[in-house]
C-alpha cells in the first residue's frame, strides 16, 4: 500500500506541476486577451463617434454624384441640341448660298444679255394689231381672201384684240360694214 500512496503522491505531484505550468502560460495570453479586449472597445467608441458622420458624408456624396450625373446628362442633351442648330444653320447658310450663286449667275446673264442688246440695231414697234394680221397673213388664210395690199378683205376679216377691247368684253365681236 505504500506504493499506492508513493502512485498517488506521485500523480498529485505531476498534476500539481502541470496546474503550475499552464497557469504560468495563461497569464500571459489571459492579459493579451485583456489587451485586445480594451482595443475592441476603443474602436467600439470609434466607430459610435465617427460612423454617423462618415456614413452621413458617403450618403450626400451619392447624392452629389446623381446630380453631377443629371447635370452631365442635361448638357450632353443641351450639346446635341446645340450640334443640331449649328447644322441647320450650316444648311441654311448652304441654302443662301446656294440661291446667291444662282442670282449671281441670273444677273451676270442678265447683264450680258443686256450688254449684247445694246449693240443691236432697234426694230420699230408694231402694234399687237400689226402683229396679229401679220400672223394671220403667215398661214391662217389663204391669198385670195387678201386684197391687193395684203389686207384681209372686209367679208372675211376677223377682229384684232384691239377691236375687242374697244368694243368692251360683252360687246358684238362681227365687224361693221362701213
Amino acid at each position: 500500500m505504500s506504493e499506492a500512496i508513493f502512485l498517488l503522491g506521485l500523480s498529485f505531484l505531476l498534476v500539481v506541476v502541470c496546474l503550475t505550468i499552464l497557469l504560468l502560460t495563461a497569464i500571459p495570453t489571459f492579459q493579451e486577451l485583456a489587451k485586445a479586449a480594451n482595443s475592441i472597445i476603443r474602436l467600439a467608441d470609434t466607430l459610435t463617434r465617427e460612423l454617423p458622420a462618415t456614413l452621413e458624408a458617403i450618403r450626400m456624396t451619392g447624392l452629389e454624384l446623381s446630380e453631377l450625373s443629371d447635370e452631365l446628362n442635361q448638357g450632353a442633351k443641351n450639346a446635341g441640341e446645340a450640334v443640331k442648330q449649328v447644322n441647320e444653320g450650316i444648311k441654311g447658310v448652304r441654302q443662301g448660298a446656294s440661291n446667291a450663286t444662282i442670282a449671281t449667275k441670273s444677273a451676270f446673264a442678265g447683264i450680258k444679255a443686256g450688254l449684247k442688246s445694246l449693240g443691236r440695231p432697234r426694230r420699230k414697234k408694231r402694234s399687237s394689231s400689226e402683229l396679229y394680221q401679220e400672223n394671220l397673213r403667215s398661214g391662217n388664210l389663204p391669198a385670195k381672201d387678201l386684197d391687193e395690199e395684203g389686207d384681209i378683205s372686209n367679208q372675211d376679216r376677223l377682229v384684232t384684240p384691239d377691236e375687242m377691247r374697244s368694243e368692251g368684253f360683252m360687246g358684238d365681236l362681227t365687224p361693221e360694214e362701213d
